[in-house]
């Protein structure tokens, strides 16, 4: 009777991890770079040099750069480039005027909050504080941007919640160029974002919606005071 090989043993690391497709790449590389204001508004990207920055050819850079000029944060020039279009005084009336919509409604729906609500929302500010040490504006505006939309998560309306999730990419945008122009205003946010928590714990959701809308209404204020790219 003949004899069975005996299979090869495996290793769970004999095989190299695999590498998102090139396209991909391409486009979080570029994307990251608009949002945390590496490449701002004005900028003209050039496709030799993106790809070269990425490691690819560049057929996928223009793949990328198509899809992000989709997303509205690019506008693409044949031959030329890509330029990096800044955020204009209607975007930032329509994302603040949304936000107010969403957030004051979502606000009032979490009350009574949850303790697991409560408990987020205070390792979302520890996270600010820890990043207004550090002056990591990228990463403070990721935390403040995630301490809002926990609030309209718990909401329990899945549509606002969608909705909310679209403008992700504006208020990311918009709170690096913010702080930047108004390095002031970090400090100032984790007092206002202590205010709506609070509001919340207390159960008054006259207080926390009214602490939103005030909240909202000074970010407002100031990035329309300013030139944002």
């Amino acid at each position: 009777m003949p004899s069975v090989p005996a299979s090869a043993p495996t290793t769970a690391a004999s095989a190299p991890a695999k590498l998102p497709p090139a396209a991909d790449r391409v486009y979080q590389h570029v994307k990251q770079g608009v949002l945390d204001r590496r490449y701002e508004g004005g900028t003209l990207l050039t496709e030799g040099e993106l790809a070269e920055a990425v490691g690819v050819s560049r057929t996928p850079v223009r793949e990328a750069l198509l899809r992000l000029e989709t997303e509205g944060l690019l506008r693409l020039y044949p031959k030329k480039g890509a330029l990096v279009l800044p955020v204009s005084a209607q975007e930032i009336a329509d994302v603040v005027e949304t936000r107010v919509l969403v957030e004051e409604f979502t606000v009032r729906r979490a009350v009574p909050a949850p303790p697991a609500l409560l408990a987020r929302l205070e390792e979302l500010l520890a996270a600010q504080r820890r990043h207004v040490e550090s002056g990591d504006l990228a990463a403070f505006a990721v935390e403040d941007r995630c301490f809002h939309a926990e609030i309209v998560r718990h909401a329990g309306n899945q549509i606002l919640s969608r909705l909310y999730d679209q403008l992700r990419d504006r208020q990311l945008r918009m709170g690096v160029a913010l702080m930047h122009a108004h390095p002031d205003r970090i400090a100032q946010n984790v007092t206002e974002h202590t205010e709506i928590l609070e509001a919340l714990r207390a159960g008054d959701a006259d207080a926390a919606a009214a602490a939103v809308r005030a909240h909202l209404s000074r970010v407002e204020v100031l990035v329309r005071g300013g030139e944002v790219r």
